[in-house]
């Protein structure tokens, strides 16, 4: 028989190895770095231009980042800074190479959601974050998922949970108790308000005091910033029912997005989420802030089946929030009843020439419509490949591998993202504009 002791003892022997893994994994100072990106990337893949043009750009303008050159040099590679500055400066045929942004409009956030375990959330996510940062946006990933894959994969491994989602959850709950104290404090009306008191235990933690930008982590990426997640993170659906107990006025499902409202609207572009695998108090929030749902799921009838679950519960879920809250949040970006500018089901680990796949392809076109995207993502030996190692194909040097497969699989990406990058502006368009 087996008790907490032994799953104790199994989770001290893991640990003893992270070290080794991370140093397999990242560099050998445990470190993920961001490779160079090669004038080839830069120009075609990148800019989307001929590299014979791009070469000319440099020549003609010498102040321009030069990158480091192969010792045959044959090949030029560029850091993203060094990227980044060259979209910032090149025009080509007279045209910036800066991404789209609508005027006036605060980040566009997206939640990437489904309580299916395995769908290719955090794969999906990590992705359409790389692509994006690589399209020149600003881009900051919140992971809401104690597993904390996704925070693994920025590089971001040494994480305190009180720098979680569930510290941004228990600073709100504190925040909003003096908010809502202060209210009663101040009516002047015959009839008392109640007042809430939170327990030390609560209050001594010093979450309150904590500023916005302590919660937001610099990645290996230069334009990713991302608020991550650890193991210990779990604890918030345990806490949050306490915590709602405690102050049952607090709008939990809010918390979030009452945070991210404090974020300057020009620091970011997009603001990414990865929900875990269940609907409880993180994924609520996650998918409150949400101005866009992007829903991953397997080609299987399983799969299928479970995400029609899976919305059917989200749907009552936000149901009940809208009536349990009689339509009045205190937030200023987001408001009940819960809307999304953009709902798109995308999915992963398709294979083209598998009849099942196809079928349940055309079956999730026949259901959802138009809300299905025209692009799946691929299984591919590369992408396969970049999970097991905690990468993006972005990430991969094609020189690790042929040519081909490196295409392939960055193909099925790249397709995926400027997919996602027109619903994003179609969704941005309909945000309100910041006052």
């Amino acid at each position: 028989m087996y008790t907490h002791e032994d799953l104790s003892h199994l989770r001290n022997q893991s640990l003893k190895l992270q070290g080794w893994i991370r140093q397999q994994t990242f560099s050998p100072e445990m470190e993920k770095t961001l490779r160079r990106f090669s004038s080839w990337e830069v120009s075609e893949l990148i800019f989307n231009v001929n590299q014979s043009t791009f070469r000319g750009k440099l020549v003609a303008d010498p102040t321009l980042p030069g990158g480091e050159v192969e010792p045959d040099g044959r090949q030029r590679w560029f850091s993203l800074e060094e990227v980044n500055e060259l979209r910032r400066r090149l025009k080509i045929n007279r045209k910036s190479l800066m991404p789209p942004r609508p005027a006036g409009k605060r980040a566009i956030r997206a939640a990437v959601a489904n309580f299916k375990g395995g769908a290719g959330k955090s794969t999906v996510a990590l992705h359409l974050a790389h692509a994006a940062a690589l399209d020149g946006y600003r881009v900051l990933v919140v992971d809401f998922d104690p597993q904390a894959t996704l925070s693994h994969s920025m590089g971001l491994t040494d994480v305190a949970e009180d720098y979680t989602v569930w510290g941004i959850m228990a600073r709100d709950l504190i925040r909003e108790t003096e908010r809502m104290n202060n209210r009663a404090a101040a009516a002047e009306s015959g009839t008392t308000l109640p007042r809430r008191q939170l327990p030390a235990s609560i209050t001594g933690m010093g979450l309150g005091d904590l500023r916005v930008g302590d919660f937001i982590k610099p990645s290996s990426w230069s334009t990713i910033d991302a608020i991550p997640s650890c193991a210990n993170a779990a604890f918030v659906e345990f806490a949050s029912a306490q915590y709602r107990h405690l102050n049952p006025e607090w709008s939990f499902f809010a918390a979030v997005s009452r945070y991210l409202d404090q974020i300057p609207d020009d620091a970011y572009d997009l603001i990414l989420f990865d929900c875990p695998p269940a609907i409880g108090y993180q994924s609520m929030n996650a998918v409150f802030a949400a101005d866009m749902l992007y829903i991953p799921s397997g080609p299987g009838y399983w799969e299928y089946d479970s995400t029609t679950s899976f919305i059917g519960q989200l749907a009552e879920a936000l149901e009940d929030l809208s009536h349990g809250f009689d339509g009045v949040l205190p937030t200023g970006k987001i408001g009940l009843p819960k809307t999304f500018a953009e709902i798109r089901f995308i999915l992963t680990r398709y294979e083209p020439g598998n009849a099942l796949h196809q079928a349940m392809y055309e079956a999730f076109r026949k259901v959802f419509g138009h809300h299905v995207t025209d692009h799946p993502v691929e299984m591919t030996r590369a992408v396969e490949q970049s999970g097991r190692f905690l990468n993006s194909v972005y990430e991969m040097d094609y020189r690790e591998m042929t040519r081909e497969t490196w295409r392939r699989a960055r193909g099925t990406f790249d397709n995926a993202y400027r997919e996602f990058r027109e619903v994003m502006l179609s969704a941005w368009s309909k945000l309100e504009d910041d006052a």
